[in-house]
């Protein structure tokens, strides 16, 4: 950051900006009272009782004398009056600015709360706290991301030294080709974790992305034929109402991950709903401004508190558990990302009698003339 050179301070100029004002009304008060006395007769005039009564010369030599007396005296009270009022004036902006000072030096929990009615100080100041609240939010999210990420990264990487550890210890004892395929299996969960947590950093932090008119219901059905092997393993049935057209202003890559990852997480968390097999269902529709997305599971009962942390990265609705596919806890937290830099809405709430229902929305293209 640039050094700027020291300058006036707000305070004085705004006092020398009042004082100036004072003076020039005063000035022209006085310019005013000049030009008046100019209607007054000259010479000097005698009234009927003998006083005596001063002419306009008279009146214009003591005008100006103490006309000059009066403009420096309010000088001198715009310089003093302008200084008070202005440091009230600017109390306000000392208290946003020792706030800013505050939070650059690392104080997030520091904040204005500026007091008094609604004016543009404090939209100011309250737009201000809300920022600071929003950093405040986004960078305890990220230290739980690095912190969980750093858990999650660690985890298959120990697990890897362990067996290579005993492998060690005990060369003659070793199944190699069973120790080469538990490695291989844990190498791939570090693969996927790594490819996941990558993914996450992309549609977050994507900003504006390129997007064309998506046909959803063709994306869906595609998902859900790739991932018709992972619901036949676990035993789960898979079923589908795609409506069509449905299509989306959306990036094909992004949108087709998104679903990816809603079609997975239903599959991997589905569990029998009583005497009923896993059930998934995958439903897509549109509105008059969006194509919505229905992705709905069997399993097991959850409450609202428990569901609204799910999008938070790593959080699994068994707690730490894996599933049994060795899932990164990322799913929920990829999809709500690609949403969000989609202007979309994605909705989660506990399904009745067990499971869990999301719904996703992406904005339609607008039609000039809608049948």
């Amino acid at each position: 950051m640039r050094e700027r050179p020291t300058g006036l301070s707000v305070r004085i100029k705004l006092t020398l900006s009042y004082a100036v004002f004072v003076v020039i009304v005063g000035i022209a008060l006085f310019t005013v009272g000049f030009l008046v006395l100019r209607f007054l007769p000259e010479g000097t005039l005698y009234a009927t009782s003998g006083l005596f009564t001063p002419a306009r010369r008279d009146l214009a030599d003591v005008f100006v004398k103490y006309a000059w007396f009066t403009v420096a005296g309010l000088a001198v009270i715009g310089l003093g009056g302008g200084w008070i009022v202005a440091g009230l004036m600017l109390r306000p902006l000392t208290r946003i600015t020792d706030a800013a000072r505050a939070v650059r030096d690392g104080s997030l929990d520091r904040r204005v709360d500026l007091p008094g009615r609604r004016d543009e100080l404090t939209d100011l100041a309250d737009t201000f706290d809300a920022m600071l609240a929003r950093i405040a939010e986004t960078v305890q999210e990220q230290r739980r991301f690095a912190a969980n990420a750093s858990h999650e990264l660690r985890t298959p990487h120990a697990t890897m030294r362990t067996m290579l550890e005993v492998a060690k210890a005990d060369p003659e004892g070793v199944d190699v080709e069973r120790l080469l395929a538990r490695l291989d299996d844990t190498n791939e969960r570090a693969i996927r974790l790594t490819e996941a947590i990558l993914a996450l950093s992309r549609a977050s932090n994507g900003g504006v992305v390129a997007r064309t008119e998506v046909e959803i219901d063709t994306l869906a059905a595609e998902v859900c034929g790739e991932l018709a092997p992972l619901a036949t393993r676990t035993s789960a049935r898979l079923t589908t109402r795609i409506a069509s057209p449905a299509v989306a202003i959306a990036d094909e890559t992004l949108a087709r991950q998104m679903l990816t990852n809603l079609v997975h997480n239903a599959i991997v968390h589905s569990t029998p709903d009583g005497e009923l097999a896993r059930e998934v269902q995958i439903a897509v529709r549109t509105d008059a401004r969006s194509v919505v997305i229905d992705v709905a599971n069997t399993g097991a009962v959850l409450s609202r508190e428990t569901v609204a942390t799910l999008p938070e990265p790593f959080v699994r609705a068994a707690g730490r558990a894996r599933p049994a596919d060795g899932g990164t806890g990322l799913g929920l937290a990829i999809a709500v990302a690609i949403v969000r830099v989609h202007e979309g809405s994605l909705e989660l709430w506990p399904r009745e009698g067990g499971g869990l229902h999301a719904r996703v929305r992406l904005p339609r293209p607008i039609a000039v003339h809608e049948r």
